[in-house]
């Protein structure tokens, strides 16, 4: 690869430099984002290699602001003629508009990820015998597993953003995931189990044998549990969380609700609350995306700005939102460094990065043999939330029941219904065992797809009600 994304551009700098200044002249912000990525899958199921994918993208993306409008053109083309396009493409959204272009973002955070690519290393044939070798494994372990599927994942991306003024940023972004997912069977019931890890770095890191096994121990363990589950009950009941993973219920109930867009256009059920109580008291929430190798985390985010650590609820209190550059400049706050997109053909927007709830001081054990009849939720799968009205509907993959405050049996069915800012008033112990997930988490929003993660210690949370299958 070149030194810089920009020389591949059949243009010099200097006309790079000054066909992006005509683009943002009069505009209030904006910039030339290109981006080179590579990305590699590979998914082992049913005894056999059942797809493989490899594929390079590149291009840029052209963005002019003006107000609460916003132009924006990409190409895959990195060519004179394609660029001039694109300012000829974003140039409406100036018309009549006067504003003042928007000072550029300063400083940069440390190296939070090495620049290795992970897609070489290890190589294909040793990655498939890796597959094989888990297959094999899971498979001689148990003889109630029927059947199994492991994927390995892994990207390279590389992004510059280059700014009127001729300010350039760059960074070079790796991630790679493993997930294994068991089917284990008895009689005529099946039932499924799931577990995976990554982060930015290289599969070196994440595929040792040691590391393997446990995420392969993991997804075989939940199928076993669940081929003892019960139909859950429905109705109301004290609630456990679980630590971790148990995250993504507070990153889509809440997370979502705390982006600067939504509130800066009073769609979120937390406009107009700064300041005010909005969860219980001890309830801490904060967006972090400084945390070195972990998935959400970015040195810069897709504006160019260095990421940070943004507390967005304090004691229970509403004290931030997570900001990208347009957003907090039409709100009158700083930015947090929380602009991201997909890829060069999205424009960027509010997104989380890392999102969790800070500990209390309660241990686990305390918070479950407080419980006298309730529900213990220590994993789940998908939900759906309104982030008008703060609705949720969250549906649990791995779940017990409290009986006296012992962990009884596995439930089947559960599902957590309820609305995220009620539902934060309704937590009454924290505990002190605050745990980030695996590092497999991806949010979605408007189209965009993004790797994020989430993390929370143990909580209980009061009479929510659950929705189960019990006859």
């Amino acid at each position: 690869m070149p030194a810089s994304l920009i020389e591949r551009f059949d243009l010099s700098r200097a006309r790079i430099d000054s066909i992006l200044a005509e683009a943002l002249d009069g505009a209030d912000d904006g910039e030339l984002f290109v981006e080179y990525r590579e990305a590699e899958s590979l998914v082992f199921d049913n005894g056999r290699l059942k797809s493989g994918s490899f594929n390079i993208d590149q291009g840029f993306g052209l963005r002019a602001v003006a107000g609460e409008a916003i132009g924006y053109a990409h190409a895959g083309e990195m060519s004179e003629g394609a660029l001039k396009r694109a300012v000829d493409a974003v140039g409406a959204v100036k018309a009549g508009h006067s504003g003042r272009y928007s000072e550029p973002p300063r400083g940069t955070n440390a190296k939070l990820y090495g620049e290795e690519n992970p897609i070489p290393s290890p190589a294909f044939e040793d990655k498939v015998r890796l597959l094989q070798a888990i297959d094999a494994y899971l498979r001689t372990k148990d003889p109630e597993v029927r059947q199994v599927s492991v994927s390995l994942a892994s990207s390279w991306q590389t992004v510059e953003i280059l700014r009127a003024g001729g300010l350039l940023v760059r960074d070079v972004r790796p991630l790679v995931r493993i997930n294994v997912s068991v089917v284990a069977g008895r009689g005529e019931r099946q039932e499924t189990g799931s577990f995976g890890m990554g982060g930015r770095a290289g599969f070196g890191e994440f595929l040792t044998e040691a590391n393997w096994r446990h995420v392969a121990d993991e997804a075989l363990r939940q199928a076993k549990v669940n081929l003892e589950a019960v139909p859950a009950p429905a109705g109301s009941f004290d609630i456990v969380l679980g630590a971790g993973w148990p995250g993504v219920m507070l990153h889509e109930a809440v997370g979502h609700g705390l982006e600067g867009d939504f509130n800066r256009k009073k769609t979120s059920a937390f406009a107009g609350l700064m300041g005010e109580q909005v969860a219980a008291k001890g309830v801490t929430v904060v967006d972090d995306g400084t945390i070195a190798g972990r998935r959400g985390s970015l040195t810069i985010d897709d504006e160019g700005t260095p990421t940070g650590r943004t507390v967005l609820i304090e004691d229970g209190r509403l004290v931030g939102y997570m900001q990208d550059r347009q957003n907090a400049r039409l709100m009158g706050v700083a930015d947090t460094g929380n602009g991201r997109r997909q890829s060069y053909a999205h424009a960027p927007m509010p997104r989380m990065t890392n999102t969790m709830m800070l500990g209390g001081d309660h241990t686990p054990e305390e918070i479950i043999a407080s419980v006298k009849d309730g529900i213990y939720a220590v994993s789940f799968g998908g939900g759906q939330v309104d982030i008008t009205s703060g609705k949720f509907v969250f549906g649990c993959t791995e779940a017990y029941r409290i009986r006296d405050g012992q962990v009884r049996e596995p439930l089947k069915g559960a599902m957590l219904i309820g609305n995220g800012p009620e539902a934060m008033h309704r937590v009454s112990m924290i505990g002190n065992d605050m745990a980030l997930d695996t590092g497999v988490g991806m949010c979605g929003k408007a189209g965009q797809s993004v790797p994020v993660g989430v993390g929370q210690p143990h909580l209980r949370m009061d009479q929510v009600t659950v929705g189960g299958t019990e006859t």
